[in-house]
Formats: structure tokens, sequence, C-alpha cells
């Protein structure tokens, strides 16, 4: 995949400085490149990626569009565990305690998704998902964010197609 010498990188900037991006600076610049290398060597005319993880699915759907690779991009929805918690390789790393405070993450997402279809603001339903992911033992919340769909601009109401993304340790 890298030659000798190699010393290219593709950068999708908007979508990959937000989120993660503020956390894994270079990351995104990472998946870009070897996805775009992927996508060109294989000549594949579609590609899925789980939505799980949106932001790279998003960045993803950027670069190809942007580099005018001729493949359609299918986001999958995610695929979750009996307990609600996503289904991820990562997951093998969790003690069997840290499963069960991972499964109390979907619960709250979903509470504060119905009352935000239901009209209320984001800014004090943010405030008490994260109390309410600390009493869980959430140690660290980098995020807990109201996304817009396409450019994953910061939204305090859902007025178009949005997402509600978080990362917690």
């Amino acid at each position: 995949i890298y030659p000798d010498g190699y010393t290219t990188n593709v950068s999708v900037s908007g979508v990959s400085d937000v989120l993660e991006g503020e956390f894994r600076a270079g990351h995104f610049d990472g998946v870009a490149t070897v996805v775009a290398k992927l996508f060109l060597q294989t000549g594949a005319h579609r590609a899925y990626f789980g939505q799980k993880d949106f932001q790279q699915l998003m960045v993803v759907k950027r670069m190809a569009r942007d580099l005018d690779i001729p493949i359609e991009v299918i986001g999958c929805p995610t695929v979750r565990e009996p307990s609600g918690l996503a289904m991820s390789s990562r997951n093998l790393r969790l003690s069997a305690e840290g499963l069960d405070r991972a499964a109390g993450l979907y619960p709250v997402m979903q509470q504060v998704a119905a009352r935000l279809a239901g009209g209320e603001g984001f800014g004090p339903l943010a405030d008490e998902a994260r109390s309410k992911l600390e009493a869980l033992g959430f140690a660290d919340i980098e995020y807990f964010d109201l996304r817009c769909e396409d450019h994953l601009q910061l939204l305090q109401t859902p007025t178009r197609p949005a997402r509600l993304l978080v990362a917690a340790w």
C-alpha cells in the first residue's frame, strides 16, 4: 500500500477537524489516505461503512466526492449487542464491569433523542446526560454533541437531519 519514499497524504478538512479530530490529530488523514488508495486500487463500485463510526463515514464520503472517485459509499446501521452496546472489536478490551458500564450509554442517548424529538433544547439535555453518564461511572466525556448530519456542525435543536454523537471513557 505504501511504496518506498511515500510522502502523500489525503486530508479532508471540515468534517475531520471536530469531535474525534480534536482528540486524535492526524487520525482522519490516515483514514482518508488508506481508503482513497484502496478505492483506487480495487476499482470497487460500492463501499460499506458502519454508522457506528459516523464521523469516519462522513470523512470517507466527502473524500470520495471531492476527489471524484467513482464509488458509492453506503452507511450501514449500527449493530448492537443485546445490552444496546454497539458491537465493536474494541469491546474485547473491556472488563465485564466495563461492558456493563458501557451498556449504560445507549439508553441515555435514546432518552436525549426522544426528548429532542419532543421539542426540548439540547443544552439542558446535554448537561443532564453528562451528569447521568458520570453517575454511571464514565470518568471522561470527551464530547456529547448534537451535530448536523451533512457537515457535523453543532446544533442546539435538530432543525435539519442530525446525529447525537458521544465519546466517553
